[in-house]
């Protein structure tokens, strides 16, 4: 679907009227593309004095190839020389117009309300040097393991990067990673992750990293090579989309659909190499099904993602108590009930990635949905209620939140509410599948063992909402 007023502000026409009009100039992201860097500009280093991230950082950007300049602090330069980096100096003023692709700050030394003057002394001097469609990125220590005075400096991280994200604009992300202490060497994949044009419509949003003893071999080309991942509600918009994206990087992907849909499922799973199982979510017996059909087909399963949904609004005093019990059931009731059976039948395999597909109107609700809501709030409960318990599997569970994605479903809403639901966010425009199915990649990833119990918004930071 297109957006025509976007597609208007940003011809050569539009950004001559917009501007006097005072009309909003919603960016054109930069998304991946096969065979782009990782980050295509130079990325700017900080570190809080007494933090323990700059070098575990300073490994990812070496890893990937990056452009890296340092702040004048003498410890920060020797631990990026140590990382393999022959980085750059910057002192304020004295970089001439060089603008950077990313500022990255390792914040973990901020241990009392005095320190947090650590982030406007790095970013102030910078926030109007970065590129359009740049990052910021703060790494912190999860706040619920430190106690006093530091607890509450790190808790404050997360004010910070929200309002950053809203206040910079021109496609410019601002994410918080909160780190774990003996998880310094879990960060690379989250970090390349929101590094790269893959986290597009990724902002303000807050992600946790905690301790793993998994550190697979890996081709960050096909990270999922050799991987089987079941995706549900696979034939056509955002599902359609995962599925693309996890074959793209190296998986067996089994898409699952309804009979009514076996065609287009077939197309899909056609395209990309795929099989294709058609099944009721909703069936009794469907997670049994599943395992038995995983296991005798695939030898296991990798990745399940819990795609599949579906709309039913209607506003509470007039909504009829099956239409309730419709989106329960294949929202909720059936992600839980097949993750259960296939953990239950060992046929997730070690290392294995479960994800949901939840919603922002399960984290803020949404009028007329009082249905959907409820669902997709029991998803990110899902997630809560499993992810020690999976962990203890050496599996990871977590979910994306999306919010106002172009598909055919969107495309179908009323033009008034469609225009709203894309420009009410700071990106200002409407996300693709493409979106949620690269954020799904990231958890899917043999990297992201660190990443669990996690829900992060695909949209674009809504301006409803958390």
């Amino acid at each position: 679907m297109t957006d025509r007023y976007r597609s208007f502000v940003n011809s050569a026409i539009g950004r001559q009227i917009a501007p006097r009009l005072g009309l909003p100039q919603p960016p054109v992201l930069q998304r991946h593309r096969v065979g782009d860097p990782v980050v295509d500009g130079p990325v700017l280093v900080g570190a809080a004095p007494g933090g323990r991230l700059a070098g575990a950082i300073a490994r990812t950007l070496a890893a990937v190839g990056a452009e890296t300049w340092t702040t004048e602090a003498g410890d920060l330069r020797q631990t990026a020389a140590d990382a393999g980096l022959a980085p750059k100096i910057y002192a304020d003023g004295a970089a001439g117009d060089q603008r950077f692709k990313a500022l990255v700050l390792d914040a973990t030394g901020i241990a009392d309300v005095d320190a947090l003057g650590e982030l406007h002394a790095f970013f102030h001097p910078v926030a109007r040097r970065l590129q359009g469609c740049g990052r910021i990125i703060v790494l912190g220590t999860t706040p619920e393991l430190l106690d006093g005075s530091a607890r509450i400096a790190q808790r404050a991280l997360e004010g910070f990067t929200r309002s950053t994200g809203k206040e910079i604009k021109r496609g410019v992300t601002s994410q918080l990673v909160y780190v774990a202490p003996d998880a310094e060497d879990r960060i690379a994949s989250t970090l390349r992750f929101l590094l790269s044009p893959r986290s597009a419509f990724v902002s303000g949003q807050v992600v946790r990293i905690m301790p793993s003893d998994r550190d697979p071999e890996l081709n960050w080309s096909e990270p999922l090579k050799g991987k089987v991942a079941l995706v549900t509600g696979a034939s056509r918009g955002i599902g359609e989309a995962i599925a693309q994206t996890l074959a793209r990087d190296g998986a067996h992907v089994v898409g699952l659909d309804i009979a009514p849909l076996a065609d287009e499922l077939a197309a899909v799973t056609g395209r990309i190499g795929g099989s294709a199982i058609t099944l009721d979510v909703t069936d009794d017996d469907a997670g049994a099904v599943l395992a038995e059909r995983l296991k005798a087909d695939h030898g296991g399963v990798d990745v399940v993602v819990h795609n599949a949904g579906i709309t039913r609004d209607k506003t509470l005093g007039n909504m009829k108590r099956e239409v309730w019990d419709q989106v329960l059931a294949v929202n909720l009731r059936a992600p839980e009930a097949i993750t259960r059976a296939l953990l239950d039948a060992g046929t997730i395999n070690r290392d294995g990635r479960i994800v949901g597909v939840a919603s922002i109107a399960g984290i803020a609700g949404n009028f007329g949905q009082t249905n959907y809501a409820t669902s997709k709030a029991g998803v990110i409960g899902l997630v809560d209620a499993l992810a020690a318990d999976v962990a203890a599997r050496d599996i990871t569970i977590n979910a994306v939140a999306p919010g106002f994605i172009e598909t055919q479903m969107t495309a179908k809403v009323p033009l008034g509410i469609r225009e709203a639901g894309r420009r009410l966010s700071s990106l200002g425009q409407g996300g693709l599948p493409v979106d949620v199915a690269e954020t799904i990649a990231w958890y899917a990833s043999p990297a992201s063992a660190g990443v669990n119990g996690n829900v992060v918004r695909v949209c674009g930071q809504s301006l409803l909402g958390a």
